[in-house]
């Protein structure tokens, strides 16, 4: 098997603001965009994400109505204290301040307006030291 690339696919309530969250704040881009969906890339980014509306009819019974919960979407990042401040002064709310595992990763989250959990992730913490 040749994976020629991947996506996390979403199901929010509120399709164009989940996408225009990602649009405005991490630079992402709409690739395609439909009524109830959205994908969305960027250059750097290694994947798709695409938000798709709940109770979408292309989807299987047992997914129509899942909402994205307990699922986090994180990004590993270079900056991590600089995209903290960004965010900030974008007016994005920190839902999880920026903390520091044992093991060295430094994270903190924000939720889009659908509530997905976005992540930005330092891993290079760990190996700095």
């Amino acid at each position: 098997m040749q994976i020629n690339s991947s996506a996390v696919s979403l199901n929010v309530d509120d399709v164009p603001a989940s996408s225009a969250f990602l649009v405005e704040h991490f630079g992402f881009r709409e690739e395609m965009a439909a009524d109830g969906f959205a994908s969305l890339t960027r250059d750097d980014a290694g994947m798709n994400v695409v938000f798709l509306r709940r109770g979408l009819e292309t989807l299987p019974a047992d997914q129509c109505d899942e909402h994205a919960a307990g699922l986090i979407l994180a990004f590993v990042v270079e900056d991590i204290e600089g995209e903290l401040a960004r965010l900030r002064a974008e007016g994005v709310v920190i839902t999880m301040p920026l903390t520091e595992e044992e093991w060295g990763e430094r994270a903190f989250q924000v939720r889009d307006p659908n509530g997905v959990i976005v992540q930005l992730v330092d891993w290079n913490a760990s190996t700095s030291n």
